[in-house]
């Protein structure tokens, strides 16, 4: 991430954030899981404060954790003993190395102009048959949360559109109603892709 307020936000409040917010793995985190064969390589951008990479390495997966918040990787590292690094979304530069990238509401972070070249990085990164998945809050348009956090704010149409323009299939989505943790409530979308 490179929004300058949204990067200060994470660095100053881990600590508080990784209390309040961070406590439980996603609950889209086992079924996309059980896509996935024993011993899959997974990367996590994003991981926050490490509570989803923990879920996966507790099944049996090969974890590798990042976050471009060097506070967050502390706390993941802390909290998990993940050998989790300081790694933003710009600097994935892998070819086909995963088995699977996880990347859970986290990527709502980029700039509208950003996700594209992110979204391709990604699919570089996987191996052929590697699954992706991906949450966002939906909107019509980037803006800011409560908090002062930078948000993409999509359609779940221009997600999706985004996702096929890289050579994505899409495997499976959801939208449903949720709460970020500024408190705004509003519709999300969990995209789950397929690199052919």
């Amino acid at each position: 991430m490179n929004d300058p307020a949204t990067f200060a936000f994470y660095q100053e409040r881990a600590a508080h954030y990784t209390q309040s917010f961070a406590q439980a793995h996603s609950r889209h985190l086992d079924r996309f899981l059980d896509r996935l064969t024993l011993r899959a390589e997974i990367l996590e951008i994003g991981c926050g404060a490490g509570q989803d990479a923990a879920r996966m390495k507790a099944r049996g997966f090969r974890v590798h954790a990042t976050d471009g918040v060097p506070a967050m990787v502390t706390k993941a590292n802390e909290q998990f003993g993940l050998d989790a690094r300081v790694m933003r979304f710009d600097q994935l530069n892998a070819s086909e190395r995963y088995d699977a990238v996880w990347a859970h509401a986290c990527l709502l972070h980029c700039s509208r102009t950003q996700l594209p070249t992110i979204l391709r990085a990604i699919y570089r990164a996987l191996r052929p048959g590697g699954y992706h998945f991906a949450s966002y809050k939906l909107g019509d348009g980037e803006g800011r949360d409560l908090f002062g956090r930078l948000h993409n704010l999509p359609s779940a149409e221009w997600v999706r559109a985004r996702y096929a323009e890289v050579g994505f299939d899409r495997v499976d989505h959801l939208v449903y109603p949720g709460k970020g943790s500024d408190g705004t409530q509003r519709d999300w979308i969990a995209i789950t892709v397929r690199k052919p």
